[in-house]
């Protein structure tokens, strides 16, 4: 499995941006699907996170209500549309996928994607 992320950038705070990540390769192994970021000094965080059928999403209480997962099955692509956007998620965010459930831990995710870099200015 392999996984492309684009979508980062510059912006100000309240401000909005979408996210993408592209899954090529045996993406039917993929049961989960998600996104985590990594600020400079800090551990990687779990960020959000759904299951290929739809039926279930988690999201870190950091991101609640202000950013949505979403995905088109049929062109393999996850989104995170982040709205309201705040200083503290600058990070680079990687998209990740595994073969199970939803988990939280960054151990748990065997395909993780290249990373993409957002700013958020004050």
């Amino acid at each position: 499995v392999q996984l492309q992320a684009s979508g980062g950038g510059l912006v100000q705070a309240g401000g909005s941006l979408r996210l993408s990540c592209e899954a090529d390769g045996r993406t039917y192994y993929i049961q989960t699907k998600g996104w985590f970021r990594q600020s400079p000094g800090k551990e990687r965080e779990f960020v959000a996170a759904n299951t290929w059928n739809g039926r279930s999403t988690v999201y870190a209480d950091s991101v609640k209500g202000r950013f949505t997962l979403s995905s088109d099955n049929a062109k393999n692509t996850l989104y995170l549309q982040m709205t309201s956007l705040k200083p503290e998620d600058t990070a680079v965010y990687y998209c990740v996928a595994r073969d199970g459930g939803i988990r939280r831990a960054v151990r748990d995710y065997p395909w993780w994607g290249q990373g993409t870099q957002v700013t958020v200015s004050s």
